[in-house]
């Protein structure tokens, strides 16, 4: 009776041996998994930067305030916005009294046309003085050529006897005299042909003085209208209508929406983290936004410390004022590495079997992993940039070298 109990298990046993090497090597060999679109997580195998992260939670603020000042001493006109509106760059939000500066400007205007019609009157001057000048040195030539003429005459007659000497001598002494009075002519005429440019560059120096004066006149009125120099929030404005303000004084405080920072906190577990300096992402609709950690308060509280982000790209055209974002604050990072995306494909292991996309097959590779990050893998060895790698769960036995992709 023993013996056929025995003889029994032996059998079961046997029998349920060849049935799990059936099983086996139907699943092994010779049955085909397939596995559809949608089942599986798919990454590609690039190079960049690996990172391990402590997260943080932050807020979207304006990077910067603005502070409007009067740019002179006037009288508050009209106010076009209040407290707390949204301005776009190039809105007016006050103007300032200009009737006193419109009447400055219209008197640099008539000094300047008189300027302007006393050059005309001094170059035509000019003109005129140098054709006299120029007249009455060419009149003294012709005199001290016409008595070089005579002496050479008077030589001849001298040499005859048909002129007394005293004569010639007299002519001579015109000569020298006449000769005198050219260079002194000339002498003098170049001095006053100097006086007159000197007189000319000087009105030219007082209009182009009145001119720059006229063109920061005209400038000034321009900024007495108060406009938005960027899209923003008006925080506060002091002042009001009918009121008289003087030079630089704080007329309006707003926000600066062209730039933006982060205003985060992290839990106490991770405040050693922190640090100024630091890197850090911050995940926006999807997009990663590089920044570096600014000010980081020494206080803490309800268990959790502030600290500043200041992106790299602060004008990203996604960022709104209070938008809550969620941060990554980097703890070890490795640059220009071959890397894959992270997923659940993934344990902490350093050789692991993955499914790479070969075609419309999955083949399971044993590939190194070193720096496992907060979104991607550093692959050290068994991958190759471009490869497709399944890093989700796959549901078949651990046998399985490879499967179908349906409909890929």
């Amino acid at each position: 009776m023993k013996k056929k109990v025995k003889k029994r298990i032996f059998v079961a046993a046997l029998i349920l041996v060849c049935l799990s090497l059936i099983f086996f090597i139907l699943v092994r060999y010779l049955l085909s998994f397939s596995v559809k679109p949608g089942d599986y997580l798919v990454s590609n195998v690039d190079y960049g930067p690996v990172y391990t992260a402590v997260p943080a939670n932050g807020i979207i603020n304006p990077e910067n305030e603005v502070l409007l000042l009067s740019p002179s001493s006037s009288v508050i006109s009209s106010l076009y916005r209040a407290p707390g509106s949204r301005v776009s760059k190039g809105d007016i939000i006050l103007r300032l009294d200009s009737k006193s500066l419109m009447q400055e400007i219209d008197n640099l205007k008539d000094q300047l046309e008189v300027m302007e019609n006393d050059l005309q009157k001094n170059r035509l001057n000019s003109r005129s003085t140098r054709v006299d000048l120029d007249y009455s040195a060419e009149v003294k030539r012709l005199r001290i050529t016409s008595l070089r003429t005579e002496i050479a005459d008077q030589e001849q007659l001298l040499s005859v006897g048909g002129i007394s000497p005293a004569l010639h001598e007299q002519t001579k002494e015109e000569l020298v005299l006449a000769e005198k009075d050219l260079n002194m002519t000339l002498e003098k005429n170049s001095i006053r042909l100097k006086q007159l440019e000197a007189d000319e560059k000087g009105l030219q120096l007082q209009i182009d003085m009145r001119n720059k004066e006229l063109a920061l006149r005209q400038d000034l009125m321009e900024r007495l209208t108060i406009r938005a120099p960027s899209d923003g929030i008006i925080l506060g404005i002091y002042t009001n209508v009918g009121e008289r303000v003087e030079k630089d004084k704080l007329l309006v405080k707003m926000s600066d929406l062209s730039t933006f920072k982060i205003e985060a906190t992290i839990d106490n577990p991770y405040v050693s983290q922190v640090k100024t300096g630091g890197e850090v992402y911050a995940l926006v609709n999807d997009i990663s936004l590089k920044g570096k950690i600014g000010t980081v308060s020494p206080v803490m509280r309800d268990k959790k410390i502030e600290f500043d982000v200041f992106l790299d790209h602060s004008h990203y055209d996604k960022l709104i004022p209070n938008m809550e974002v969620v941060l990554q604050i980097v703890t070890q990072k490795k640059d220009s590495v071959l890397r894959v995306g992270n997923g659940p494909a993934f344990s902490r292991a350093r050789n692991q079997d993955l499914f790479v996309i070969n075609t419309y097959k999955a083949v399971k590779k044993t590939v190194t992993t070193g720096l496992i990050g907060t979104e991607h893998v550093e692959i050290t060895d068994g991958l190759n940039p471009g490869d497709r790698v399944i890093v989700s769960n796959i549901h078949l036995s651990r046998h399985i070298r490879e499967f179908e992709l349906a409909d890929l």
